[in-house]
């Protein structure tokens, strides 16, 4: 079975897996959009999770093939089955509008998650709770019969991918060598098979170019780093340039395409709709039930309702924007505006939208567990290898070490008295 996708071309798919694709929970990423309500300032921005999804195992696909040339004994076929199933469905768990509706997701405690991916402390479920219960323990999980007879893939070590967290070594380890590290690195990291998709696949829809980078260089240049036993993902030092320009293409889709102000207040007013009306939607815990919640299903419901702020969002009604700031400029006119439109009780909506380039830098930093590696072989003696860390080899990480904010106020400007109008001008224009 082939698939023709616009961005990679024709993906092969194995017969095994066809019970997965096929599977209802997998085919409600048909009806979830990839960029949410980007499509109302991109209108070929309605690609799809599920497209996505595909692309992303086609990535890892040529990653892992790259990384194990001529090693196919079953123990690696395994290994790469389970990389592929682990970034088809890294996305399976997301609800309406993406990013947008986590917030009326019930505690994590409600899901019942098997014992094994159970948070010592409960707090409120994340897209990725709702695909590791999708993986692990649903009617989903029956999918994954052919692919545990031809494979070997266990869905629970495919979450664990996903999850970051490794319960079983000896199934990730071949030869001595624990490859866990270096798969779960490529479903999610600074360079994962994700990123290396969704980039290139956002730039084409949204008409673009922002998001385009050497794929194929950037493939041909990764590498397998063991170090005691652990296998890390590693790029060859001659493709740190095309890494640098992997990041900025990743930083200038989030300042012009993912943080767009319509698309980003329309989300604001989504978070309004969901606080003043608390009965009318909400994120059901039982996972079967779950299936039926798409983007669909959630302009159904908007539709229907009689808020004010459903109203505006069907209708893509965006308060006017006044004010915009970029990183610490203009903070204080900033703070003056708002303080302005406290004291005369004018209802304005914040927009804040915040981007690191990289998570390198960050104290949490997953350097720490999963570090990615930058590998010098020498001109003269490829027996003579030097790794460092990926920090040490780019001065992006510290360029960008501060987050590159976007703050703007909007609200309903043409409404209000002269008065109003002629103060919040003289603030905005300093």
């Amino acid at each position: 079975m082939e698939i023709r996708d616009p961005v990679h071309g024709s993906i092969p798919i194995f017969d095994s897996e066809i019970k997965i694709l096929e599977h209802p929970f997998f085919q409600r990423l048909r009806n979830i959009k990839q960029l949410g309500f980007s499509e109302y300032v991109f209108p070929g921005a309605t690609h799809t999770r599920y497209l996505h999804s595909i692309g992303v195992m086609n990535v890892a696909t040529l990653v892992f093939n790259n990384l194990f040339r001529e090693q196919s004994s079953p123990e690696v076929l395994r290994l790469k089955e389970s990389l592929r199933l682990g970034c088809l469905l890294h996305d399976i768990g997301h609800a309406p509008l993406s990013h947008s509706t986590e917030t009326v997701m019930p505690m994590v405690s409600a899901l019942n998650l098997p014992a094994q991916f159970r948070p010592a402390r409960d707090h409120q479920a994340s897209h990725e709770d709702y695909t590791i219960k999708s993986i692990t323990d649903s009617s989903f999980t029956d999918s994954f019969r052919d692919v545990r007879r031809e494979f070997g893939v266990e869905p629970n070590a495919v979450a664990e991918l996903v999850t970051g967290v490794c319960h079983d070594d000896a199934y990730f380890t071949v030869k001595g060598t624990n490859y866990f590290p270096l798969l779960h690195q490529l479903v999610s990291s600074e360079m994962d098979c994700d990123r290396m998709d969704y980039l290139l696949r956002d730039s084409y829809f949204c008409g673009v170019s922002y998001g385009k980078f050497d794929l194929d260089w950037i493939i041909d240049n990764l590498k397998v780093c063991a170090d005691q036993g652990q296998a890390y993902l590693g790029i060859s030092e001659r493709a740190i340039s095309t890494f640098d320009d992997f990041l900025l293409s990743r930083f200038h889709m989030f300042m012009m395409v993912y943080f767009h102000y319509r698309a980003v207040c329309l989300e604001q007013m989504l978070y309004r709709y969901f606080a003043t009306e608390t009965d009318e939607y909400a994120i059901p815990a039982d996972i079967e039930a779950y299936l039926e919640h798409d983007d669909p299903y959630l302009y159904k419901v908007l539709r229907k309702s009689g808020n004010v702020w459903a109203k505006r969002i069907v209708t893509n009604s965006i308060p006017k924007k006044i004010l915009e700031t970029f990183g610490t400029i203009h903070v204080k006119q900033m703070a003056e505006l708002e303080a302005y439109l406290r004291s005369e009780n004018i209802d304005y909506i914040k927009c804040s939208s915040s981007g690191r380039l990289s998570k390198y830098y960050s104290a949490n930093s997953p350097q720490q567990s999963f570090p990615m590696k930058v590998i010098r072989e020498s001109s003269l003696s490829k027996a003579h290898v030097s790794i460092k860390n990926i920090q040490e080899a780019t001065d992006l990480f510290q360029k960008y070490s501060e987050s590159h904010a976007v703050n703007r106020i909007h609200c309903d400007f043409e409404l209000l008295p002269a008065a109003a109008q002629k103060t919040i001008q003289k603030i905005v224009q300093g």
